[in-house]
């Protein structure tokens, strides 16, 4: 049986910005790191077979690596051109448009979708 309520992500994002402000990323970069981890972590619980994703966050001297996990060997999707009636399916656009890199990785027991911001020069 699957939770009807998406497990609470707020603590991760807080813990995430503050991260990425104490290592004095720009606001707008912060923000959409933490957009594009929503996204991953909404389709981690939605699609992903997993009533708590699992989250890693890597903070290198100029890469931030956010990756999600979950329990479904189904690889995503490469993103297609949406649909601009469709009721979903544009969160891998929005990762996609918001980070420099993004992927999934398979394991033993699902995979592991992640993205990578470049600190700014």
């Amino acid at each position: 049986m699957r939770a009807l309520n998406p497990p609470d992500c707020t603590t991760v994002r807080a813990e995430l910005r503050s991260l990425l402000h104490t290592a004095g990323w720009p606001p707008d970069t912060i923000a959409d790191a933490e957009l594009a981890f929503q996204e991953l972590f909404v389709n981690a619980w939605q699609h992903g077979l997993s009533p708590a994703p699992g989250v890693l966050v890597s903070l290198l001297p100029t890469t931030l690596r956010v990756s999600v996990c979950d329990n479904s060997p189904d690889l995503p999707e490469p993103p297609t051109p949406a649909d601009p009636y469709a009721l979903s399916g544009r969160g891998l656009h929005l990762v996609q448009a918001l980070t420099h890199r993004f992927g999934a990785t398979p394991t033993k027991t699902g995979k592991i979708t992640w993205f990578e911001l470049d600190a700014a020069a």
